[in-house]
């Protein structure tokens, strides 16, 4: 297991910026993949672990993104440490959700939604600190790495998986620890862990942070790549509704399917289906979806399982 996360690793980091080096439009389309596959994770670490839908993940991808770009425009803080600070502004503003953790199913999830539609107003309507509907514009890039010309503009993809990645390990260990194992149980029977002394209001509150500081993270590193924000744009649907379906794709319950989930989503739907059918893509993506969602309900890692599984059978 060990070796095959080196190569995995080796193929990442090296292969791949090796392929995608001078090929511009492919590149910002892949780091535009890893941007989806960030909140994928943090949306999936929601969804299994904390047993909660969001719909509303929009709100702490804008609010991460205006957060590090006013850090930086504003108050002059370097780019890298913005960042993670645009992370923990979507974790604080997170904690005026914590009221909708008494709401279950489609009712929490509509009550998210809700505060996405919110700070979007918000960000509309304080134009002195955020530009209203005009926005911010000439937000600071990514510093430039000196003497790095071998990098080719690789930067933000390197950065971006790094991330992802990031996002991966720590899913990962909180699903392994105690804390996971409490709150696999809790999907089992709230009451009954409640009964043995499982706080669990408590449990999904950090749950709730941790995907708030997630997702507000690489809405702040994306603010950095596009050098510009509006409300409409930070606030979009779309920042909500893909990584959900990229999530489902991958494997919501495995810990590598939202981000292979995002990325295959993601470049098959903007590099075929938009090239086939410039109008109306989604449509595609959607057929694909249901017949994912029919033919293996766990996800695209769980088909390939089933399958290497009936070739070693066979």
């Amino acid at each position: 297991m060990k070796k095959f996360i080196w190569v995995a690793l080796a193929i990442l980091y090296l292969i791949v910026p090796a392929l995608l080096k001078g090929n511009s439009y492919i590149l910002s389309m892949t780091v535009s993949s890893l941007i989806v596959a960030g909140i994928a994770v943090a949306w999936a670490l929601l969804g299994n672990l904390g047993g909660m839908v969001s719909f509303g993940h929009a709100a702490f991808f804008g609010i991460g993104a205006y957060a590090s770009a006013l850090l930086t425009m504003k108050a002059g803080v370097p780019v890298l440490l913005a960042i993670p600070a645009g992370g923990l502004f979507a974790a604080l503003a997170s904690l005026a959700m914590l009221p909708a953790l008494r709401l279950s199913g489609p009712y929490f999830a509509l009550a998210i939604l809700a505060y996405a539609h919110i700070f979007r107003i918000l960000a509309t309507e304080l134009t002195d600190l955020t530009g209203g509907s005009g926005g911010l514009s000439s937000i600071p890039g990514l510093p430039s790495v000196a003497q790095a010309e071998f990098l080719a503009g690789l930067g933000p993809y390197l950065v971006a998986l790094t991330i992802v990645l990031a996002f991966c390990l720590v899913y990962a260990r909180v699903r392994r620890s105690d804390y996971g194992i409490a709150l696999r149980a809790m999907h089992e029977s709230e009451d009954a862990t409640r009964v043995v002394g499982v706080n669990s209001v408590l449990l999904k509150s950090w749950m709730l942070l941790l995907s708030a500081f997630m997702t507000g993270t690489i809405g702040a590193f994306n603010a950095h790549i596009i050098n510009f924000l509006e409300p409409d744009y930070a606030f979009s649907p779309a920042w909500s509704v893909l990584p959900i379906v990229a999530a489902i794709f991958g494997g919501y319950r495995s810990v590598l399917g939202p981000m292979i989930g995002a990325v295959v989503i993601y470049l098959v739907d903007q590099l075929v289906f938009k090239a086939v059918l410039s109008s109306g893509h989604q449509i595609v993506l959607g057929v694909v979806l249901a017949a994912m969602i029919l033919l293996a309900p766990d996800g695209l890692l769980s088909l390939f399982r089933k399958r290497n599984a009936g070739g070693q059978h066979a």
